[in-house]
């Protein structure tokens, strides 16, 4: 089924070409050798090993960029699914009271599972990555506690985040969007 409203023509245009590509082709551009490039003072394979796990628990574009997508994805599977299922047609997807209460909880918990990710990544990545990272080495058994690492393309990271946080503010925006049109349609406003 194609989206019943006009904003959720845009949205679906916006979240599968824009935000997959940009996700997709560019984050794995941005963080896809990381580790290669992570170097700490000493620059031994073991430290600089130990201390980029320890600056990156979780790799972003593969866990937490690509788990988001396949979440907030999946609401609105469910939706199309059932539709396509009971062969619901397009002008009466938003006809009838229960495919449109359907359709609006679909939309809610797809913001639901993007403020969610959004918590997430804030958590986990911040808004800003750092140029030196100060390692605790300790559980190496060094002489020195602390080194410092150098994080390679920390400004496109830092760029990228950005980006990331705003397609997740712009797919929230456009799903309110998408449920005040319905309502507005039904309340016979539009």
């Amino acid at each position: 089924l194609r989206p019943s409203t006009v904003i959720g023509q845009f949205h679906t245009l916006f979240f599968g070409s824009v935000r997959m590509f940009f996700l997709g082709v560019l984050g794995f551009a941005v963080y896809g050798n990381e580790a290669l490039h992570f170097s700490c003072d000493p620059d031994k394979r073991e430290v600089n090993l130990f201390c980029y796990n320890q600056f990156r628990p979780i790799t972003p574009q593969v866990i937490l960029f690509a788990l988001q997508l396949v979440i907030v994805l999946v609401p609105g599977a469910f939706f199309h699914l059932y539709a396509a299922c009971k062969s619901i047609k397009q002008e009466d997807n938003l006809q009838e009271s229960f495919y449109t209460h359907f359709y609006i909880f679909s939309v809610f918990l797809r913001i639901i599972l993007e403020a969610v990710a959004f918590w997430l990544q804030i958590q986990l990545f911040g808004f800003r990555v750092n140029t030196i990272y100060m390692c605790d080495v300790g559980a190496l058994e060094k002489k020195f506690n602390i080194t410092r690492c150098m994080v390679p393309e920390h400004f496109e990271k830092t760029i990228f985040l950005i980006a990331t946080y705003t397609f997740t503010v712009i797919t929230v925006v456009l799903c309110v969007a998408k449920i005040f049109e319905i309502s507005c349609r039904r309340l016979g406003f539009l």
